[in-house]
């Protein structure tokens, strides 16, 4: 059975879609940490992100630097941290969180809500700094 990541590719469920191309995808977590934590997957559907190829390994990170990058120019942050948990979906994917402390990429702690317009309003930002 196709993974909910799978299906957000597919266009089955919507989503935050920040950046796209032939291999990867990247959109806005819905239960984000912070304004900004975006999930970075590769299309193919791997279950853990260290059974990858090594060539799509690679690329993935590639793709995330970018977006890290990007996220930088438009999240008021330090830095942009990082995480792999591969437990809450069956399908290799990549935490890209805007932290200013350690304490900040917590997975325990409470989720932000945010409307529906603060998503798009995100999501767009990154997406136009891709471009720059």
């Amino acid at each position: 059975m196709a993974s909910i990541f799978t299906k957000i590719v597919k266009g089955d469920i919507p989503s935050y879609k920040i950046a796209e191309d032939e291999r990867f995808y990247a959109f806005l977590d819905i239960n984000p940490l912070a304004k900004g934590h975006t999930l970075v997957i590769p299309k193919k559907e791997v279950d853990k992100l260290f059974d990858l190829d090594d060539q799509t390994y690679a690329d993935l990170w590639l793709f995330s630097k970018k977006l890290a990058r990007a996220m930088e120019q438009v999240i008021p942050c330090e830095r942009i941290g990082v995480a792999v948990l591969g437990l809450e979906v069956p399908h290799a994917h990549i935490h890209l969180v805007p932290i200013n402390g350690i304490y900040d990429i917590d997975f325990s702690k409470p989720k932000l809500k945010l409307s529906n317009e603060e998503f798009k309003q995100i999501a767009q930002q990154i997406s136009d700094a891709l471009g720059s």
